[in-house]
């Protein structure tokens, strides 16, 4: 706005914090300052890179992306060790970006005769790069930086275009049928090899009724899969515990169901949900006869994911827990092209090859000598 440039600060976000940006970038890092006003300046006028406005994008993008103003979430688990490392780790942040933003606006020979179209072609490609960036979780700013400068313009382009076959490569109808195919098979193995580690056994903490950790006991699967061994142990064992060592059974065809969280019986009991949100959440039971019971608690999340596929498989049921889904997802990916390595820079069709006509008659022999 040429008549009362105060205008321009008045959307928010971004707000004052575009000029309270600019400003720190003028004073704090002059030199890059003032390199890129003089390379703008010199710059055919439509080639230029307009500081002012570029600056309150940026600020509005990096609010978006960070979600500055926005209401803590309790689920989000992003975090970047980086801000810690400076006392204004966000303007320093800004510095960076709008430096790679001239450089990205001068490698895309974008012009301002269309600031709006430009800016919107230059933005989503800076975007990418700091998200791309920021995916490594550096340590530092200076890591940070480091990381931009292998993120150039080219760069992108060849990652979008090779992320751009990977994607049509596997979303073809070949592939697709393929993977349809193969995928019962990898299913299974996963099934076996949950089943494997249910019969090697797993040692699991026993919580008294002050919800301390007291004792440890045993569970493991019988080599036929047909009973499941467990007792009680005074220490955490070192290797797996012998099936006469354990003095209790339950047969696997007594099992009626298996239940997760707060549907656990010892979930359930007064005070056990107020107790810290892991516990819960590691928490499962196996339910048999009218009113039997075996309460687990895992150790850690993988092991609560192995034991209730697991369980599941032993019942006939499908396995759910993501490290299934995280499994499947890499088995059949890694099958997949290992299958299509032979097949490696030939288009292949969308439609199977037409079958052969009949023979007009079937009066002939091989010879397999």
């Amino acid at each position: 706005n040429h008549v009362n440039p105060a205008m321009d600060f008045t959307q928010t976000p971004p707000g004052m914090l575009a000029l309270d940006n600019m400003l720190y970038f003028a004073k704090h890092h002059q030199d890059a300052y003032i390199r890129i006003v003089l390379e703008n300046s010199s710059r055919e006028d439509k080639h230029e890179c307009p500081f002012g406005r570029s600056s309150i994008e940026l600020t509005k993008m990096l609010c978006e992306i960070l979600k500055v103003g926005e209401l803590p979430s309790e689920t989000c688990n992003d975090f970047h060790p980086m801000f810690f490392t400076h006392d204004r780790s966000f303007e320093e942040f800004f510095c960076i970006c709008i430096q790679l933003l001239n450089k990205t606006w001068k490698e895309m020979r974008a012009t301002s005769e269309d600031f709006n179209k430009a800016r919107k072609m230059v933005m989503q490609v800076v975007k990418e790069q700091i998200m791309r960036a920021l995916t490594t979780k550096p340590s530092s700013l200076d890591q940070f930086k480091s990381k931009l400068q292998n993120l150039s313009y080219t760069e992108i382009l060849k990652i979008r275009q090779s992320e751009r076959m990977n994607q049509e490569d596997f979303q073809s109808r070949p592939i697709l049928e393929l993977k349809e195919k193969i995928q019962p098979e990898i299913l299974e193995l996963i099934k076996q090899q949950r089943l494997n580690r249910l019969v090697e056994g797993t040692c699991f903490r026993k919580l008294n009724s002050r919800r301390r950790q007291d004792k440890f006991w045993y569970c493991r699967l019988s080599p036929n899969h047909k009973v499941l061994h467990y007792g009680d142990l005074e220490e955490s064992p070192q290797g797996e515990v012998p099936h006469d060592s354990l003095q209790d059974k339950l047969p696997v065809a007594d099992i009626k169901a298996v239940v997760t969280g707060k549907d656990c019986p010892h979930m359930k009991e007064k005070g056990a949900l107020k107790q810290n949100k892991e516990v819960l959440e590691l928490a499962f039971s196996i339910l048999y006869d009218s009113s039997g019971q075996l309460n687990f608690i895992a150790p850690d999340k993988h092991e609560y994911c192995v034991w209730t596929d697991g369980l599941n498989a032993l019942l006939g049921k499908d396995m759910l827990s993501d490290l299934t889904r995280n499994d499947l997802d890499t088995l059949l990916s890694m099958e997949i092209k290992l299958r299509l390595l032979d097949l490696e820079n030939i288009q292949i069709p969308d439609a199977p090859p037409p079958i052969p006509k009949e023979p007009s008659n079937y009066d002939f022999v091989y010879d397999c000598n």
